[in-house]
């Protein structure tokens, strides 16, 4: 559905022939074969395959969360992995929200504390901290959750734990939204309401958005689709 519209446009994360391999005992693992994938501002692109297929090692690549064993991704241009590891951080801080099949809460926190997580470390904390909370909880207002702001994760269902992870991702206001198997923990029905809300919001404020999956439904729902199999992208 995208492929044509941007090819005039430099994509604002690209990988170009990135391989990964692991280390097994003596054996070497190839998770990833030679993999490019370019991705435009504001495009929903999905990830599919079967399990095994190195969508997440591919997402975690392209979100400087793992480096390639070969290969580059570049953001807007810009090689990430030729980044001293400090400035690595602040791009991952600053450009990119994840939303992982586990959720990831921090379970001494509240709702509100956990999606203020991504600008608590920020120089200007202490004096802007009250309108960071405000925008916290528009976030968790945005997800239906502003009367949990002050629970903790573990006195929410599985789904609403999605949802504060959601806005937590939100937090920084990303230009790139990765999510791995956001629903994978969820039964279909609270799984559609998460994903509703995921396109939804990052829709309205223009974000970039890329999903691995391995549901056909859920990837029907982004503009372009990317089939895996193998640690190769199928044509």
């Amino acid at each position: 559905m995208s492929n044509g519209i941007h090819t005039s446009r430099e994509p604002v994360l690209e990988a170009r022939d990135v391989h990964r391999h692991f280390a097994l005992l003596r054996n070497k693992v190839t998770v990833l074969r030679g993999i490019d994938l370019a991705v435009h501002e504001g495009e929903a692109v999905s990830i599919m395959g079967a399990s095994g297929a190195g969508k997440s090692t591919l997402l975690h690549i392209m979100g400087a969360l793992d480096r390639p064993t070969k290969g580059t991704v570049l953001h807007k241009g810009r090689d990430i992995f030729r980044l001293s590891a400090a400035r690595r951080t602040e791009y991952r801080a600053q450009s990119l929200g994840f939303v992982f099949q586990s959720y990831h809460l921090l379970p001494e926190l509240d709702i509100v504390e956990n999606v203020l997580l991504p600008v608590m470390r920020r120089l200007n904390w202490v004096s802007h901290s009250r309108s960071y909370r405000a925008k916290a909880l528009d976030l968790l207002k945005q997800v239906g959750l502003q009367d949990r702001a002050a629970h903790r994760p573990m006195e929410l269902s599985g789904g609403e734990q999605q949802r504060v992870a959601l806005a937590r991702a939100l937090m920084n206001d990303p230009e790139i939204v990765l999510a791995d198997e956001p629903t994978g923990n969820l039964d279909s029905a609270t799984g559609d309401l998460v994903l509703g809300q995921l396109f939804a919001l990052t829709k309205e404020r223009g974000h970039t958005l890329l999903l691995v999956t391995h549901n056909e439904a859920v990837a029907a729902r982004c503009d372009r689709t990317v089939h895996m199999k193998d640690g190769r992208v199928e044509e």
